[in-house]
């Protein structure tokens, strides 16, 4: 029985996906009207760009779709079809599914786009599986453009909604290089959730945006394009991906091409502008986007409110974000004016030709009194919540239990604390340590009604974990499932599999990893490399690598640099330089440059396998990457310049110490102080003094042995003056460039 709650009544105006009428080649575009239907068929057809007409069809309500059909002898399959399309207009999803899986041929378009519809309009985890599994069908058969421009949309629409946003992102791509122009809101929901995600989120959401939008600059006429033009909520999509990346000029961009284009920003456009101000460490401008709002007579809103707390909140300014709390519980309408005062600072003109452009008001800050407030605004929950955030990241666990009996006491029934609250609490004392008083108040929770969720439970979950408590994480799994009825997610796995790591137990890790993946949860990159962790401190690159190949082979994960950096750990753990080498030389083919931990990694298992001649080599090519060059010299091709850590250096200086590659310690030595790392001089001199003390002191070395160490035996007067032990530069300058004309290339090994 199909259970999916019925869609909403057909309108023939409020369609956000209407069916795809005409077909016609780009060069070939020309207005028609909204009945008529062409369909043109082909053997190969060439790529072409849909136009789509408004019509009466409504893809969002499969019971009000029109389609386009063509005329069949009647068959048994044309009585297949006819069955299965009279089940879907009854919207019997169930019985049609069941019917379309005894199918043996395929069914035809009408009733393909159809089912895949009803079934993404559902928007459940079995649904959209389905649905999938008729994509993967007519993609292995070649047949994906039986499908119309509405199902793939609405399908792309679930599949972001679901999490599975590559995915979505994938269709999208696909529906362009088909020639289909997606509506609006479907791209524009994939674009908001890439923008939103991690890793090259962001970027996939400009680039896909840009792709999208380059086709629809191709037809003159704009309102054959109408449905997929960029609207407001499309815009505020793709400039959040501009602020999550902090990229000014390319939010300035897109904002003026929204503004040309009639798409008007609203209140949650200069929200985004808020998150952009906070990224590039503009906080004097944080008021002037609170001004330009009351300025344009835009509705203020609560999130306005909150997006500034949570500002001020990151820039660690808890001094402002208490100021604009009380004033808001004070009833007070002169918000702007407060921050003005507090605002007197200004941290320079960081590109400030930019922001004179998205906020005007700024420039003449001086010439015009702060607006007020349309009206005052109490904080609610989510205020006080973002607050309590403040005082827990900076260790204040007694303020934010104190706001907490206050929030309590309040009377608006909107600022009374909620499930966000309570696990804000709780996770500022798993922080501090406190694991028994935040089980009190998990306890608390459930005495007065506010259930705990999964995000409660896992922040406890941590807790145990680091003070290696893994049998009270272990139980606080069971009663999570056993008495709440909370399935634990990929989160909670992966805090038990890095428990696992932290108590040297690389069985358990592989045991939680496995039960992860039978339960049908979805590994995420965390996941992968956490494991990798596991074996390789446990010494097992092998398998390390196995499951670094299984992340590979996972379309849902992007290998990023920290896997890499994991692979190549667990080989230098062995000592197994050629190896790791050859890992690096891979993470290079496929585009990543080794990093700071990559080359600390190495540095280790150089020292590991006493190669000193490795550490050469790897010195050569640190040195190389921390010059700064000149902007001419930089090509895309070129890594990006290195600023070494303490570890590295320290490590690489104690190879060549012990190598008596003092020549090769020196340049290390002045690298550490240049980038302000003091370096253990007393370390190096308890090994010079334990190696290297009676070097040179042989009175029965022939001359010629003399004269080719000479040039090690510079080197070395010129580090034992260094470390301030006797030598032959008493007493005059030194230098370690060649004397007398003596010039010396490197340490030999």
């Amino acid at each position: 029985m199909n259970t999916a709650k019925p869609p909403p009544p057909p309108s023939s105006t409020s369609s956000p996906f209407p069916i795809l009428q005409t077909l016609t080649p780009l060069h070939r575009v020309s207005p028609l009207p909204s009945s008529t239907i062409i369909t043109t068929f082909t053997s190969k057809p060439p790529r072409q760009f849909v136009v789509l007409v408004q019509s009466t069809a409504d893809h969002t309500n499969p019971t009000s779709v029109s389609f386009i059909t063509t005329t069949t002898a009647t068959t048994p399959h044309h009585s297949l079809n006819q069955t299965l399309l009279t089940l879907l207009r009854q919207r019997k999803t169930e019985e049609a599914w069941l019917t379309y899986v005894q199918c043996t041929q395929l069914p035809n378009p009408t009733c393909l786009s159809r089912l895949v519809s009803q079934l993404s309009y559902q928007n459940t985890h079995q649904a959209l599986t389905r649905a999938q599994s008729i994509i993967q069908r007519l993609r292995n058969e070649r047949q994906l453009h039986r499908l119309d421009a509405n199902s793939l949309g609405l399908l792309a629409v679930s599949a972001a909604k679901a999490g599975h946003t590559l995915y979505a992102a994938s269709l999208i791509k696909s529906m362009l290089r088909s020639g289909y122009l997606p509506h609006v809101k479907a791209w524009s929901a994939v674009v908001s959730r890439l923008a939103a995600s991690g890793d090259d989120g962001p970027l996939e959401a400009l680039k896909l945006f840009d792709s999208v939008t380059r086709r629809i600059h191709r037809f003159t006429d704009a309102t054959l394009v109408a449905d997929s033009r960029p609207d407001t909520a499309a815009y505020n999509a793709v400039l959040n991906a501009c602020a999550n990346l902090g990229d000014t000029k390319r939010f300035l961009q897109v904002f003026e091409e929204m503004t040309q284009l009639g798409a008007e920003p609203d209140v949650l456009t200069y929200n985004v502008m808020i998150k952009l101000c906070a990224r590039v460490d503009r906080k004097d401008l944080l008021v002037f986007v609170l001004e330009r709002i009351l300025d344009k007579g835009i509705q203020l809103c609560m999130t306005t409110l909150h997006s500034l707390v949570a500002a001020y909140v990151g820039f660690g300014d808890l001094e402002t974000a208490e100021k604009l709390v009380q004033a808001m519980r004070e009833g007070r309408q002169d918000l702007c004016k407060i921050l003005r005062d507090v605002n007197s600072e200004n941290p320079g003109n960081n590109e400030g030709y930019i922001f004179d452009k998205l906020l005007p008001n700024s420039v003449e800050r001086n010439n015009s009194e702060p607006p007020l407030l349309p009206k005052a605004y109490a904080p609610d929950s989510r205020i006080y919540t973002t607050l309590m955030k403040g005082y827990m990241k900076e260790g204040r666990v007694t303020d934010t239990v104190r706001m907490l009996e206050a929030m309590r006491h309040q009377d608006d029934s909107t600022s009374q604390p909620d499930h966000v609250t309570y696990t804000t609490v709780v996770s500022a004392l798993v922080k501090a340590g406190s694991m028994d008083r935040a089980r009190q108040v998990l306890a608390e929770m459930t005495r007065i009604g506010v259930p705990a969720n999964r995000v409660t439970y896992n922040i406890l979950l941590k807790g145990y974990c680091e003070q290696l408590q893994i049998d009270k994480a272990k139980e606080l799994v069971r009663e999570m499932v056993d008495d709440e009825g909370i399935v634990p997610d990929v989160v909670s796995y992966n805090t038990l599999i890095d428990g696992c790591i932290l108590v040297d137990d690389s069985a358990g890790a592989l045991a939680y990893f496995n039960e992860m993946r039978a339960r049908g949860i979805a590994p995420t990159k965390i996941s992968y490399t956490t494991l990798m962790k596991a074996f390789a401190l446990s010494g097992q690159p092998k398998l390390a690598n196995k499951v670094f190949d299984e992340m590979l082979r996972d379309p849902r994960v992007k290998v990023d640099l920290v896997a890499w950096n994991m692979l190549v750990e667990a080989h230098c753990r062995l000592g197994l330089v050629e190896e790791a080498k050859k890992t690096v030389q891979r993470m290079r083919e496929n585009g990543f440059y080794p990093n700071v931990a990559t080359y600390g990694s190495l540095a280790n298992g150089i020292a590991l396998a006493r190669k000193p001649g490795e550490a050469l080599l790897l010195w050569n090519e640190v040195k190389e990457r921390c010059v700064v060059k000149e902007e001419g010299e930089i090509s895309k091709s070129s890594p990006p310049p290195l600023k070494p850590d303490e570890g590295l250096l320290d490590t690489l200086a104690d190879i060549c110490v012990r190598a008596a590659f003092f020549r090769k310690a020196l340049e290390i030595v002045a690298c550490m102080e240049e980038n302000g790392i003091p370096p253990n001089k007393s370390k190096y001199t308890r090994i010079y003094v334990e190696m290297h003390s009676r070097m040179f002191t042989s009175k029965h070395a022939s001359k010629a042995r003399q004269d080719r160490r000479s040039e090690r035996k510079r080197a070395a007067e010129a580090f034992k003056f260094w470390l301030g032990l006797p030598n032959s530069y008493y007493g005059s300058e030194w230098r370690l460039e060649p004397i007398d004309g003596d010039d010396y290339a490197s340490d030999s090994v």
